[in-house]
């Protein structure tokens, strides 16, 4: 069940890395000499990657599934207003799969276009999950999700830049109902299954949090931490990139707790995620234990924020939450 949707998932997710790795090469080349670090301010390289890996997993998905639905983050328009932003979209997908053509590509990138819902089946993705990540030439994600009457059924993880126990760098998570975690690297060879790692208490867990502020509150992260007696320092990292790191033991909680009043989580930032963590081992809900609800359209608007754990102390970490956050 699923296999081919995981074969061709995961060919297209190697295949968007193969992209975004390039496109982050010549950020790294043309940042301050010796840094090894991006420091300008233009956003373009990432917008760069955001269109073109979207045009390869895309197409990679037609191939297979010509009749295939996505809820995608970008669509074309841009592209069609900017002759030289196209113009190196295309050079880059040329490296990759060079009979791919501009009109085909813009077509397959608005294919994103999908509204989603609760019936039939749709693909999810977020072609660069981490654009600030993504810019330092440091961690980002490529999120590609599969759900079926509102239900994540399956969930593909593209980590480039993410540390691997062998030394290497670079994992992609696999992971379908009922099957189970298999992690490959950038290139599709399989490294092995993942799995949550279980800890003798609370105070031996460790939390992962975003990089960014913006994203989640780190001062409730710290309330909370203190509340559960957890003392370890939060390992903080961009991107989807934190589900892979819970699903495989680099850290225990995940929390991504509201920072606005009544904003609505993107189903492209968590649907990859929440298969990977579920096949793992883990548990993802919302403030409130709720399932997140993917059945709603482009928006997770039934949930508010998100809460990852390895499974053991959800309830716990549940209550701990809603006491810091007042609800």
């Amino acid at each position: 069940m699923l296999q081919q949707e995981k074969s061709t998932g995961l060919r297209a997710v190697v295949s968007a890395t193969r992209l975004c790795q390039s496109v982050q090469a010549s950020l790294v080349q043309e940042g301050v000499e010796g840094s090894g670090t991006q420091v300008k301010q233009d956003k373009s390289p990432v917008t760069l990657a955001d269109f073109g890996a979207q045009a390869l997993v895309s197409y990679v998905l037609n191939q297979d599934f010509p009749e295939f639905l996505m809820v995608g983050e970008e669509n074309a328009d841009e592209l069609r207003e900017d002759d030289t932003l196209r113009q190196r979209m295309m050079n880059e997908i040329s490296r990759v799969e060079p009979m791919l053509l501009e009109s085909v590509a813009l077509t397959l990138i608005d294919r994103g276009s999908y509204e989603g819902g609760a019936s039939g089946r749709h693909w999810v993705l977020d072609p660069i999950d981490g654009t600030k990540g993504f810019l330092r030439g440091d961690q980002y994600a490529i999120a590609l999700g599969l759900i079926e009457d509102g239900e994540v059924i399956m969930g593909i993880l593209g980590c480039p830049n993410l540390p691997r126990p062998d030394g290497g760098k670079g994992s992609i998570f696999v992971a379908a109902k009922g099957q189970g975690v298999q992690m490959y690297d950038t290139d599709g060879n399989s490294l092995g299954p993942a799995q949550v790692h279980a800890v003798e208490s609370l105070t031996n867990a460790n939390f992962c949090e975003s990089v960014e502020k913006g994203h989640s509150s780190h001062s409730h992260s710290s309330q909370i931490a203190a509340k559960l007696g957890i003392t370890q320092e939060p390992y903080r990292i961009d991107s989807q990139c934190k589900y892979a790191a819970v699903a495989r033991g680099d850290a225990t909680i995940y929390l991504r707790l509201p920072t606005k009043k009544g904003y609505q989580e993107k189903i492209w930032d968590h649907a990859a995620g929440v298969a990977v963590i579920e096949e793992a081992g883990g548990v993802v809900t919302d403030v409130y234990g709720k399932k997140l609800d993917f059945s709603k359209g482009r928006t997770l608007s039934d949930n508010t924020g998100v809460i990852v754990s390895n499974g053991q102390f959800h309830d716990q970490i549940l209550v701990a939450v809603r006491e810091v956050l007042g609800i």
